[in-house]
């Protein structure tokens, strides 16, 4: 006899979690880089027109494949898509959450260090000169990057042992708002600073000529990425969903609009306070670790503002680690039959041993390449821009041209209240998404020149 499916606790659980899952560090570095580096206000624009255009519809097909499957993404489409090659999508997915996983954890080490740094006051807010050099030293010493990253997954993992129920949806509905209670707070004290809105200014006023078609492409990677297609943990969570009483569009428009609004916020977080000090947005890790430390250097009590901001960071990437693990640890139980604590505790293991290689490649096997590639920076090539961006295109076509618009549409709107699927959509799921989303391949495996 199967066990019971498990369910959400209510509507607002899943959308609590499912914005969990799609606010991360991508909105709150990754976002403010690319505004700077593509004209502020304008990128802004074209960053939330794309989100509306093709992240609510594709984010939509994705939680409804996954509702009718009521299944994970490896048992769930080899039930939708039979022998069909589309059946790759569970596997796609799932390669994805798993690399990201592998590198994402190391991350998380990090920033819990950088916290664990500044609240006992050993944080080192001088120049960004020192902070490179500290950040570097740091991440060459793998065993103190694992020392921090192991007891950051075992809390997510004990999260999860707890269900769904009482474990990541308890979890979403008291992480979520303390994440935008400091978002919110975070900006407050930004705009406060001599010159802070210069920053507003420049990050809300269009500069309608620094829009290129690299503008475009750029926004709309970042709106694929900052939403989570194709890291089936939208499916997932979808799964979780009653077959007839949930409203999918609705749920979806609130998720991508709390995740648009996150990576908007991060920007008044970040430009107010760099411009103030005269400073520039960096990417990626450097922006959080070495930048923030020149602008923690310059502040009255750095050391307290800056415990504060990795721990407002740590909680946005605990909510999206908790989701993958989440989506990892299931597939495990539907494919396999395994317990839920067994799935956990086996899946984390694995995710745990992915890492040590890539932090030692940080150190000692810094010299080892693959393409031209450090075995961090290969995983997060490979996820980001094979596994997650095909597997996004593969989504977007068995919708189009497999299950079908009004099949998609039917099964959508079972349960949807006012905000609904209409036929409007059809020429922008037929055509528009697969577009958009193969553009996102393509520029992923370097063939846009």
């Amino acid at each position: 006899m199967s066990t019971p499916r498990e369910r959400w606790g209510s509507p607002l659980g899943f959308i609590l979690a499912t914005t969990g899952f799609s606010v991360g560090l991508g909105n709150i570095w990754r976002f403010p880089y690319l505004a700077g580096e593509n004209g502020g206000g304008a990128f802004l624009l074209i960053y939330v027109l794309l989100a509306l255009l093709i992240g609510i519809p594709l984010f939509t097909a994705e939680i409804s494949l996954g509702r009718r499957a009521q299944a994970t993404p490896l048992a769930g489409m080899r039930k939708l898509a039979g022998r069909s090659p589309f059946r790759a999508i569970g596997w796609l997915g799932m390669g994805a959450a798993f690399l990201i996983m592998s590198y994402y954890q190391l991350i998380m080490g990090w920033i819990a260090a950088y916290f664990v740094r500044a609240f006992r006051g050993g944080y080192d807010t001088g120049s960004v000169q020192a902070a490179a050099e500290s950040f570097a030293a740091f991440t060459a010493r793998p065993g103190e990057v694992l020392a921090y990253t192991i007891p950051v997954m075992l809390l997510a993992g004990l999260i999860i042992t707890r269900g769904l129920r009482r474990g990541i949806e308890r979890a979403a509905r008291f992480l979520m708002p303390v994440l935008f209670f400091f978002l919110i707070g975070l900006g407050i004290v930004s705009l406060r600073f001599d010159g802070a809105w210069e920053g507003v200014r420049w990050y809300l006023a269009p500069d309608f000529s620094a829009i290129g078609p690299e503008t475009w492409l750029a926004a709309l990677g970042q709106a694929f990425y900052s939403i989570g297609v194709g890291m089936m943990g939208a499916f997932v969570f979808g799964s979780f969903l009653h077959p007839r009483h949930s409203d999918i569009p609705g749920s979806a428009a609130a998720i991508v609009a709390c995740d648009t609004l996150a990576a908007v916020l991060a920007g008044f977080v970040m430009f107010p306070a760099l411009f103030a000090f005269g400073m520039e947005p960096d990417q990626g890790a450097g922006l959080l670790f070495i930048t923030m430390a020149g602008l923690f250097g310059r502040l009255p009590a750095g050391e307290v503002a800056a415990a504060f901001f990795f721990f407002f960071v740590f909680i946005a990437g605990l909510t999206s680690c908790l989701a993958l693990l989440e989506a990892l640890t299931s597939s495990a139980m539907d494919s396999l039959g395994w317990s839920r604590r067994r799935s956990l505790w086996t899946v984390l293991g694995v995710i745990l041993l992915s890492g040590v290689p890539l932090a030692l490649g940080g150190g000692p096997w810094a010299a080892i390449q693959l393409g031209g590639r450090g075995l961090f920076e290969l995983a997060d090539y490979v996820s980001g821009n094979i596994f997650l961006t095909v597997g996004g295109l593969a989504i977007s076509l068995y919708v189009a041209f497999v299950w079908g618009f009004e099949r998609y549409r039917a099964e959508t709107n079972q349960g949807a209240g006012r905000f609904r699927v209409t036929a409007a959509w059809g020429p922008v799921m037929r055509f528009i998404v697969p577009a958009a989303v193969g553009l996102v391949v393509l520029a992923g495996l370097g063939l846009l020149g």
